[in-house]
């Protein structure tokens, strides 16, 4: 007997549905496939580079604390170890490729991959080459960071230069100060110089013109924008400071008895004339002589919402033998585990600059900890600075100096409108400081074989209108340290200048609904403030490019317009 089996082909029917419906479940788009490579990418990097991340910066800091070589060659070990992932050519192919599909549309996303792929393009160069790079970095920075300027067969540090620089009125002691602490730059020059070249080269073989245009772009910042903002900036301030310098020169020939011809660089106060002279009748170190610098920052972040106490607890913040002199800060893990190095003294310089680290690590700390690795950093060097920035300047406020310090306030009402017109002058004469960095740093990077010493000291008298000193040819450019430890990027503290107005206006009219002049003792235990920084400034993190970061924060992009408001117009 044989049996037959009839299909019922309506179940016949459903089933195949059934399956088709299945495959097409199962079957991959090709946006949910470059997406899904895309987080797996970022999964198998995230897990190579966060401990090598950390170690390298462990190394790096203990490095500066302590001088010991031994930990600068740890660091150069580690950071090469770092480059060799980010010099993976199969990893940058995988980029470049999920890049180019276009098919990433989430906006986070999107900006990890833009921040990943600007951190591996630098790096497509051949190995060997790479190596020397940060093998010369690390040496040169070495060599800097550990000198110590000698006068008479004694070592002094930066803090007693500076201090006889601001105080001195013996001519030959400022000259031989002075003259002491450019010595670093005949120790370092030729390397720099040599160090520029292989970055010129490496970046050219990427398709840059050198390594300063590189450096700019895969930063997502426009060479042209910065030059525009730089030339309208010298524009602006051009007038006015020139103005101003007579009035620092007659101050400066009279207490040295002196023609205004004669004034040399020596005579203004500080190693770069980057600061402005105490010209007017007043004396900001005096309120800090007896006060414990670092307890008053705690309280006074404390009372704005913003708790640094454990950053500051584990930092490393007076002067030892062999530290490096350079402050800085620096999340170890990119996770808020933040350190500051620095060289307190009782000093107001000394409390401008732990003010501007304080801030600069309240901002690391308070970045969202659910960001991802890339995008767990200030969307640019600019955003950091201009919040450590904004700090700094109460470090000669006489409304922060009355509150924080207990100054009674008859003192501080007498100095109120001097110390107004001496933070003006600051920021005129960092203003063309800064034109003097940025135009030297680009120069040195379109011909390194020029005559660097003599360019120098052009742009110190176009811009600052100070006078070489005759008959000197030495490299007196390498001995600003941010040509080694920062390079291509002091453009960025101009930059923080013109945000930090524009957020300080935007917390005077919409947090402390207040048309006054200045943020100061109303910014003072104000927990709203730190409020506002936190949700709008800091937790973003990388999220958005600057200028998102900067519309979304104030409602508007960067412009110059408020520093020009705040200090400029200003009669």
């Amino acid at each position: 007997m044989i049996l037959k089996f009839k299909p019922n082909l309506h179940n016949v029917s459903a089933a195949m549905i059934l399956f088709l419906l299945f495959l097409s479940a199962c079957a991959e788009t090709e946006t949910e496939k470059i997406n899904r490579e895309f987080n797996e990418f970022v999964k198998e990097y995230e897990q190579k580079v966060t401990p090598l991340y950390q170690k390298y910066n462990e190394a790096a800091y203990k490095a500066a604390v302590s001088g010991d070589e031994e930990q600068y060659k740890l660091a150069t070990e580690y950071k090469i170890m770092l480059s060799k992932i980010h010099s993976n050519k199969e990893s940058f192919k995988k980029l470049k490729y999920i890049k180019s599909s276009k098919l990433i549309s989430d906006p986070v996303l999107v900006r990890e991959l833009d921040e990943l792929y600007n951190l591996f393009l630098p790096n497509q160069i051949e190995e060997g080459k790479l190596v020397e790079i940060i093998t010369l970095e690390n040496e040169v920075k070495r060599k800097f960071n550990t000198f110590r300027p000698e006068i008479d067969g004694k070592i002094v540090s930066v803090n007693k230069i500076e201090e006889v620089l601001r105080s001195s009125t013996n001519e030959e002691e400022l000259k031989k100060y002075w003259e002491a602490s450019k010595k670093v730059g005949s120790l370092v020059n030729e390397d720099l110089i040599k160090l520029v070249k292989k970055r010129n080269e490496a970046a050219r073989e990427l398709g840059f013109s050198n390594y300063y245009e590189m450096a700019l772009k895969t930063n997502g910042q426009d060479p042209e924008e910065i030059e525009n903002i730089f030339n309208d900036l010298d524009m602006l301030t051009r007038g006015p400071y020139m103005q101003l310098k007579e009035e620092i020169d007659a101050f400066l020939a009279k207490k040295f008895k002196i023609d205004t011809e004669e004034l040399m660089p020596w005579h203004y106060q500080n190693r770069f004339f980057q600061k402005a002279p105490l010209i007017y009748n007043i004396n900001f170190d005096k309120f800090y002589k007896n006060i414990k610098s670092v307890d008053v920052v705690k309280d006074y972040f404390k009372g704005i919402g913003l708790d640094i106490d454990d950053v500051l607890n584990n930092s490393d913040l007076y002067p030892k033998e062999r530290k490096s002199q350079l402050a800085y800060t620096t999340d170890i893990d990119r996770k808020g585990t933040v350190r500051i190095l620095a060289n307190v003294n009782h000093s107001m310089s000394s409390m401008t600059t732990l003010l501007y680290e304080s801030g600069f690590a309240a901002y690391l700390k308070y970045i969202d900890k659910d960001l991802p690795f890339a995008l767990h950093k200030p969307p640019q060097f600019a955003a950091n600075d201009a919040v450590a920035t904004l700090f700094s300047s109460f470090s000669s406020n006489m409304g922060w100096i009355e509150k924080m310090l207990n100054v009674p306030k008859n003192k501080t009402d007498k100095l109120k409108d001097i110390s107004l017109k001496q933070l003006r002058l600051e920021k005129f004469v960092f203003a063309r400081w800064a034109q003097v960095m940025y135009r030297f740093e680009q120069e040195l990077y379109n011909n390194p074989d020029q005559d660097l010493n003599t360019l120098w000291w052009d742009l110190v008298e176009r811009y600052q209108l100070v006078n070489r000193p005759p008959d000197r040819n030495a490299p007196d450019w390498a001995t600003k340290t941010h040509l080694i430890t920062m390079p291509c990027s002091y453009h960025n503290y101009m930059l923080g200048e013109l945000i930090a107005s524009q957020i300080h206006f935007y917390v005077k009219q919409n947090i402390l609904k207040d048309d006054g002049s200045a943020c100061d003792t109303k910014c003072i235990d104000n927990p709203d403030v730190g409020k506002y920084m936190i949700e709008n400034l800091f937790k973003p993190g990388a999220k958005y490019g600057l200028n998102q970061w900067l519309k979304n924060a104030t409602g508007e992009t960067l412009s110059p317009d408020f520093y020009t408001n705040q200090y400029i117009k200003v009669n």
